[in-house]
């Protein structure tokens, strides 16, 4: 994640960089803030992202994700119109549920990724990435044809809080009365006596709730949680601990330019369902992808990075769609779509990094799971 030049960010046309409620917080513990999507967000604190991805994986860490967008869907066919839009069937969405999901050009192409909670029988709350929320708002919008659907931008109205790690429940018990929602849930609720909405999911492979909250309460919920425990972590952490296992991140693993079916989204594809793209996905089922995702390891030292050619035999097969150095296995990490007949876990490949080849073997997601007790 590379710093942008602040004095050209300032000439240009772009519009200025956004703040979140907790950025006094961030610049007071001494964060490092760089532009992200629009904002300015926390990179990564004192303590370093190593520091912090161990914390999220052995205690519990606290990440501000306030960038990102939110749309509320109601009306009396808010289901139907849902069902029109996203990749997954959202008829199996219990009040109370989560989902995930793709939403797709006609061609299958992937415009985001999202995770829709049913707040009622006909009301909806689907969360977006930042960089991508305007332009998923609009497509939300210009879709609604015939449906009895309301559509409303609801992403002022909140700050969002993910509190993960094995310590993460106990840690918001301190200050929440009352049961938390179980994994792919959402509850309605108080933390530290303020209204919120408790979602049991997250983006780090560990166990953990991700907390909406009015913006202007967010900042006493952070520091109640600080106090009761949790350890601040940044982007930085965010994304080492996603690849560690296999979490897609917009505009690396997915784009306009791949399909959900051949990044591995079968899963969350109920074609049958004849949302937008899923006439373009059955092709692509049906014949095989080209070119699928796949996680890799480095066998030896380097760091492989976006772009990387992929090399099987000296012949390029594919390319790294993200990269790290993982701080829970202490080697090179990372994802990259390969040419379908070498997708195969234990087929050995080469990266070409910044022109030296360096051996990686292809592996089964996800790349670090919690040995058993």
């Amino acid at each position: 994640m590379a710093e942008i030049d602040q004095n050209k960010a300032a000439a240009s046309d772009d519009p200025p960089l956004r703040r979140t409620s907790l950025y006094d917080r961030h610049v007071a513990a001494g964060a490092k803030i760089v532009p992200f999507a629009g904002w300015e967000m926390p990179v990564q604190y004192p303590q370093g992202i190593r520091s912090e991805h161990q914390d999220v994986r052995l205690h519990a860490g606290i990440f501000d994700v306030s960038h990102m967008g939110e749309i509320e869907t109601t009306g009396p066919q808010a289901t139907e119109f849902l069902q029109h839009l996203v990749s997954n069937d959202v008829t199996k969405i219990p009040v109370g549920g989560a989902q995930y999901s793709v939403i797709c050009q006609e061609d299958g192409g992937v415009i985001d990724d999202l995770f829709t909670y049913r707040l009622g029988p006909q009301r909806y709350l689907t969360v977006t990435n930042a960089s991508n929320h305007a332009t998923d708002f609009e497509w939300f919008a210009q879709n609604t044809g015939d449906f009895d659907v309301d559509v409303i931008d609801r992403a002022n109205e909140y700050a969002m809080i993910a509190l993960q790690g094995p310590h993460a429940r106990a840690i918001l018990n301190q200050i929440h009365d009352g049961p938390l929602p179980e994994r792919m849930t959402i509850i309605e609720g108080n933390v530290a006596g303020r209204p919120a909405l408790i979602c049991g999911t997250g983006y780090t492979g560990e166990d953990g709730v991700e907390i909406l909250v009015a913006p202007d309460q967010a900042p006493a919920i952070w520091d109640d949680l600080i106090i009761a425990g949790a350890k601040p972590a940044g982007l930085g952490a965010r994304d080492t601990l996603r690849m560690e296992v296999c979490f897609h991140l917009y505009g690396h693993d997915l784009s306009r330019e791949r399909d959900p079916v051949s990044a591995g989204l079968s899963w969350a594809c109920a074609l049958e369902t004849d949302f937008i793209g899923a006439p373009a996905l059955r092709e692509v089922k049906q014949a095989g992808p080209k070119q699928k995702l796949v996680p890799f390891v480095f066998i030896g030292p380097g760091i492989p990075r976006q772009g990387n050619p992929v090399l099987r035999n000296g012949g390029v097969i594919g390319e790294v769609t993200s990269g790290t150095l993982s701080p829970s296995l202490e080697h090179g990490i990372g994802m990259a779509y390969v040419d379908a007949e070498f997708a195969e876990p234990g087929i050995d490949v080469e990266v070409d990094v910044r022109g030296k080849l360096r051996k990686a073997q292809i592996r089964k997601k996800p790349l670090f799971s919690r040995p058993s007790a």
